[in-house]
């Protein structure tokens, strides 16, 4: 936990119930142990849409379509949706809740790996949502930033790691340590990049908010 666990209560119980469906899925991605975003990133995820009003998104990690379909309620009525996901066992259940939500026609889903199909697409893409394999993210962002349209935004999930982005490497869990060394290259790299301005916020499990300069 980042922030205070009372503080992250109190913020919880102030928030609206989602169209039904989407609390449906919601609950049964917890029911099934399946990561989404957190509610606070939620909330700021939806925020951030109406104020970017972006028509082309990508998404790079679907899971079982969550938050496509919490992304999709929240675009304008010209809002379409590209998501890549490689694990075979999450993709049907991601279609099957594209459906359900009534807005298959508003997403479409790429299979295979992420790096691979981000090469193979073209922009500007006016939105990315990063939230797949946290390894990857450095390996990915050459890519996102060719997508990326100029003052388009790169919203980044996880990066904060439950806060032990900050511990040192020997203080990690030794199976964790490369996706913690690879984590830390991933924001210092967003800073400092001369093409990004991004800000590092403590909300959820952490996120990283870049915009490309124009």
């Amino acid at each position: 936990m980042i922030v205070d666990e009372r503080m992250v209560t109190y913020i919880h119980s102030l928030e609206k119930p989602e169209d039904p469906i989407i609390e449906q899925i919601e609950q049964e991605a917890i029911e099934t142990f399946v990561p989404i975003i957190r509610k606070e990133t939620q909330s700021f995820l939806k925020v951030l849409l109406l104020i970017k009003k972006p028509v082309r998104v990508l998404e790079v990690g679907t899971a079982i379509g969550y938050s496509a379909i919490l992304m999709s309620h929240y675009l304008p009525e010209d809002g379409r949706i590209t998501t890549i996901e490689k694990y075979e066992k999450r993709i049907p259940i991601a279609r099957e809740n594209f459906s359900r939500a009534a807005v298959a026609d508003r997403i479409t889903l790429l299979e295979g790996d992420a790096l691979d199909i981000m090469k193979s697409l073209e922009g500007p893409f006016d939105f990315i949502f990063m939230d797949a394999a946290k390894g990857q993210y450095i390996h990915y962002l050459p890519e996102a930033i060719r997508l990326l349209a100029p003052e388009g935004v790169l919203m980044s999930d996880n990066v904060l790691q439950d806060g032990d982005v900050i511990e040192s490497r020997f203080a990690v869990e030794r199976r964790n340590r490369t996706i913690h060394s690879r984590m830390r290259e991933y924001l210092y790299e967003l800073k400092h990049n001369e093409q990004l301005q991004t800000s590092i916020l403590p909300l959820g499990d952490g996120v990283a908010l870049s915009v490309r300069k124009k």
